[in-house]
């Protein structure tokens, strides 16, 4: 960070919700002035009238990220503003729940222009800035769905894999200038309205999927990297177990992928076919919080991530036992008389 944290100036997209939104907060109470982007003019002000709340200075800028010169210009109106950005953080973010051939080609693309594309425009956007003033953070939100992705939410967890990857790419491509640092922060399920505001072609009722994190955990992994910038930081334990389980079995994770999204995400309530926010946004449920995380879920939430830790020991057992039992030959096992030291006739094993 060029300056102090308390001097600093952060661009955040997908701010009128969500992580976005508590991370606008999050910035705020630390003194830095934002820059606040997100597609409904009214609740974008709404949340740059909390940051003022709380002591910080405050530009909300409407924009859709799937818009690239609208980008540009919130780029543009930050450094108008402020006159310069230090902190660039790709939030915004819509998904879309289907199997895959049976949900809108509209609303598949959709997802991938607004997620995969409005993290690429924004990276277009700031990156001359950092490399003009020396030094800048972006800050790209992936989700730990682009490590272990999910059943009927392909569009999405292919856009997080695909923003993962850019920030690697960018990484290698600014080795050649210090102060510039690319970070990519993967979150496990958060209690966000992302769930209420998915569009959904399943069938079935969407809940967040246990275990459930809450979303001020994110925005202060996110201010962290302004701080002391980090390639990848994953957060919530469900999602590094998760993770581990890839790493030592992709099949395995897979299946407990697979089994988990039907059991847990998917709920058995009929749900009437919606585009959720992914077109327009939602009128409702743009607050920082989805309410999942009532006393009952949080030890639901208990549970889920002992579960899994108690799975990780057998999955490590099971792997390393299992070449072993392959390479070891059977060996057949019989008696054989012997004559012993002291001429007395024993049975041993032999193999």
């Amino acid at each position: 960070m060029p300056r102090k944290l308390q001097d600093a100036v952060v661009v955040i997209t997908g701010a009128s919700s969500g992580i976005g939104r508590a991370t606008a907060l999050e910035f705020a109470g630390r003194g830095a002035s934002v820059v606040l982007a997100a597609r409904s003019e009214h609740t974008v002000r709404e949340v740059a009238t909390e940051c003022e709340r709380l002591g910080a200075q405050a530009l909300d800028v409407p924009t859709d990220v799937t818009d690239e010169q609208a980008v540009q210009r919130l780029a543009r109106q930050a450094i108008e503003h402020f006159g310069r950005i230090d902190v660039w953080v790709n939030d915004a973010a819509v998904t879309l729940f289907g199997r895959f051939g049976e949900e809108p080609p509209d609303a598949y693309r959709r997802v991938i222009e607004t997620n995969l594309f409005g993290a690429i425009h924004g990276a277009r956007a700031v990156l001359p800035y950092f490399r003009e003033q020396g030094s800048g953070v972006l800050i790209n939100l992936s989700s730990i769905s682009a490590r272990v992705p999910q059943p009927y939410t392909s569009a999405y967890s292919l856009t997080k894999s695909g923003i993962a990857s850019l920030s690697e790419s960018l990484r290698e491509e600014l080795l050649d200038v210090k102060d510039i640092h690319v970070c990519t922060v993967l979150p496990a399920t958060i209690d966000t309205p992302i769930f209420q505001h998915a569009a959904n072609y399943t069938g079935r009722a969407v809940q967040a999927m246990p275990p459930v994190y809450p979303v001020e955990q994110v925005a202060r992994a996110i201010v962290k990297c302004a701080q002391k910038p980090q390639r990848e930081v994953v957060v919530g334990g469900g999602g590094l177990m998760l993770t581990f389980m890839r790493t030592l079995s992709p099949g395995l994770a897979e299946r407990v992928m697979a089994r988990q999204v039907e059991k847990t995400h998917l709920t058995d309530q009929p749900a009437e076919p919606t585009p959720g926010n992914v077109f327009t946004p939602l009128p409702e449920m743009n607050s920082v919080t989805g309410g999942w995380l009532s006393p009952g879920k949080l030890r639901l939430r208990r549970a889920a991530t002992a579960g899994m830790a108690a799975l990780i020991p057998a999955v490590v057992g099971w792997l390393w036992l299992r070449p072993r039992a392959a390479k070891t030959p059977q060996r057949r096992l019989s008696w054989q008389m012997k004559k012993s030291r002291t001429g007395r006739n024993i049975r041993k094993w032999i193999v």
